[in-house]
């Protein structure tokens, strides 16, 4: 399963910037494909990014998530078919709203493991009050303030009070039953677009997800700047509902929680996704081993075996795991 992000932002905030800052910074050892959407004639961020990473597809006649839906997932399909890589970003344009885009590449079998809004603290003001601006904020669920550098704490926590409510009013809700697409947000702090890795660490597919619970069995070690990785196994006879339940009752000090669990209540083994409060599941053919997740995040030790006294379902060994 192909992991990916989808980045928005109103026009002139910093996407770019951040798209080329943090994920040069964060993502060296992986096969990275950018598409780039530009509102316009001229694109002049794609010649960027094709200097920097490996694969850019701009679409310059229109906004993609309206007109150009079609051509966009087969753009995407060919990027897939041609280059094979790891993790796909897609930089919507600022004049468009990223919910199409998350729902296009969910039905095309890729994981999203965030919708970032980048947000230009400085000038917040002066677009907060445009639709766009508004909806780009409700499709999200990480939020990223930029340029931070300029602004005051006074003037950050107004900032946040308006992000805030604007969430409330504009999240995306699902038709049928009403409830939030994006149950949860969070929001991170940027200077010149360089965030933390902890936005982007745990972006694991399948294979990797298999290979880490193989290393759990002799590794103890942890992640650079406080972020460690632990592996839980589950116990057998589960419903979904229960696996759920855990998913449900994860800290904010967790960043991400994937793995594969098989339950009585479904046919096949299921792929799970959590990212920063929201979780996604894909059914899995022909999985036989056992089930297990593993925690991405700061004091993941204290937090999963609090997790494993209040689950009994949850087995955690005695040791933590890392990347090699």
């Amino acid at each position: 399963m192909i992991s990916s992000f989808v980045i928005t932002g109103f026009l002139g905030v910093g996407k770019t910037t951040m798209l080329t800052n943090s994920v040069k910074e964060n993502f060296a050892d992986k096969k990275i494909a950018i598409i780039v959407n530009e509102f316009g004639d001229i694109g002049v961020d794609s010649k960027v990014l094709q200097n920097v990473h490996s694969e850019v597809l701009e679409i310059s006649e229109g906004c993609i998530c309206c007109q150009l839906a079609q051509e966009f997932e087969a753009g995407v399909a060919e990027i897939i078919q041609k280059y094979d890589p790891e993790i796909i970003f897609v930089e919507t344009s600022g004049a468009s709203e990223p919910f199409p885009i998350f729902l296009s590449l969910q039905n095309m079998g890729i994981s999203v493991d965030g919708v970032i809004c980048v947000i230009d603290s400085k000038n917040f003001d002066t677009y907060k009050d445009n639709s766009t601006s508004k909806y780009q904020l409700g499709g999200s669920n990480i939020i990223v303030l930029n340029k931070m550098d300029l602004v005051n704490e006074d003037e950050i926590k107004v900032l946040e009070a308006d992000i805030a409510n604007i969430k409330e009013e504009y999240n995306i809700k699902n038709t049928l039953t009403g409830e939030p697409i994006f149950k949860n947000y969070v929001t991170h702090r940027a200077e010149q677009g360089l965030v933390g890795r902890e936005l982007f660490e745990g972006v694991y597919k399948v294979e990797e997800v298999l290979e880490l619970a193989q290393d759990a069995k002799h590794l103890d070690h942890t992640l650079k700047d406080s972020i460690t990785q632990k592996v839980a196994y589950l116990k057998e006879d589960i419903n979904f509902d229960d696996v759920d339940q855990i998913l449900k009752n994860i800290p904010e000090s967790i960043y991400r929680v994937k793995g594969i669990v098989k339950v009585k209540d479904v046919p096949n083994a299921i792929f799970v996704n959590y990212s920063f409060g929201d979780a996604s599941f894909e059914e899995l053919l022909d999985y036989k081993e056992k089930s297990l997740l593993i925690f991405i995040g700061e004091n993941v030790d204290e937090e999963v075996n609090a997790l494993s006294k209040k689950f009994d379902i949850l087995n955690v060994p005695k040791f933590s795991i890392s990347k090699s």
